[in-house]
């Protein structure tokens, strides 16, 4: 099969074979195709194409991102999607070759995620309760925190949360993470109490909507925006907000941070890494290891801030 002509549509070949064979989520697909679209732009400015690219010209793209001050990590994705892009063209016939498979990437340089103590998360779920311009706000608000602590959901599974997911007040709901893969989390006593309250609310209103006239929207959190639902964006700069309410410093507190907060905690308190990792949806127990790490670190801050023989005006 003879190469298409335009990268564009290298990239866009790739992108939907990505989908419908990998079931590659839809954030993916986007990081590959702005890394990839970079790596054609920069191959353009050069005279050249994906077709003709050689080993020495992939090299000569990483020089040139190490030198836009692109961090290893964002290196060593780029150069993975574009090592996948040619082996997908190595695999239809475009390609002879695959340009970037002897190349060894810049390694990514692992930092321990930042994690909030038992107390911060406690302050801010409080705050949560409180933060909203009338009672429907606050009820949401809370019930988003209480159900993102509970369950370690991504923000993006939790805002497009179905409806149908908490009926009946379940203990455990079915949630649909990366690569359209399913799993189940489990809902805290003061979760199961938020949902019941924020759904009392949301029922209330669904049913206003339908009596004027407006169809009835599928999510737990709905939104008038394009996409239905809460966005992860406008749940970002909510849970800033909630931060500072609470007095914990907003630098601290993310949706990802109250994820690491879960796993950190369930660690400490003597839950199995196998259960913490189907509980996140890692497929690589791997990826969910680095908790213990983030606890070695707890555990060390702790001996340094509070052994006698840490505190240098101690006399001997």
């Amino acid at each position: 099969m003879s190469a298409p002509a335009q990268g564009q549509i290298w990239i866009s070949t790739f992108l939907a074979a990505q989908a419908a064979d990998l079931g590659a989520a839809r954030n993916t697909q986007l990081a590959y195709g702005r890394d990839l679209m970079d790596f054609l732009s920069w191959l353009e400015r050069r005279g050249g194409g994906f077709a003709g690219t050689r080993q020495a010209d992939v090299e000569d793209y990483l020089v040139f991102c190490e030198a836009q001050g692109l961090s290893k990590s964002t290196r060593a994705r780029r150069l993975s999607a574009i090592r996948q892009l040619y082996r997908f063209a190595h695999e239809e016939g475009w390609r002879a070759d695959n340009p970037a498979l002897r190349l060894k990437g810049p390694g990514a340089s692992q930092s321990l995620p930042k994690t909030l103590s038992v107390a911060d998360v406690e302050r801010i779920l409080e705050a949560a309760r409180n933060k909203g311009r009338n009672p429907g706000e606050r009820l949401r608000n809370r019930a988003l925190l209480e159900v993102l602590y509970a369950t370690g959901m991504r923000v993006s599974e939790l805002v497009g949360l179905p409806v149908a997911a908490v009926r009946g007040e379940p203990r455990m709901i079915m949630v649909k993470g990366k690569g359209d893969k399913e799993r189940m989390v489990p809902l805290s006593p003061p979760a199961r109490e938020a949902l019941r309250d924020w759904l009392g609310w949301r029922d209330t209103e669904e049913d206003r909507s339908r009596k004027a006239g407006k169809p009835a929207s599928k999510f737990l959190f709905p939104s008038s925006g394009a996409e239905g639902h809460l966005t992860r964006h406008h749940f970002y700069v909510l849970i800033k907000d909630i931060a500072v309410q609470a007095g914990v410093s907003p630098a601290l507190v993310t949706p990802h941070t109250l994820r690491h907060a879960f796993a950190t905690h369930l660690l400490a308190g003597g839950a199995d890494l196998m259960v913490i990792q189907a509980l996140l949806g890692h497929a690589d127990v791997a990826t969910t290891e680095i908790y213990t790490h983030v606890l070695d670190e707890h555990l060390k801050d702790l001996v340094l801030t509070h052994h006698p023989l840490a505190n240098p005006a101690r006399k001997t």
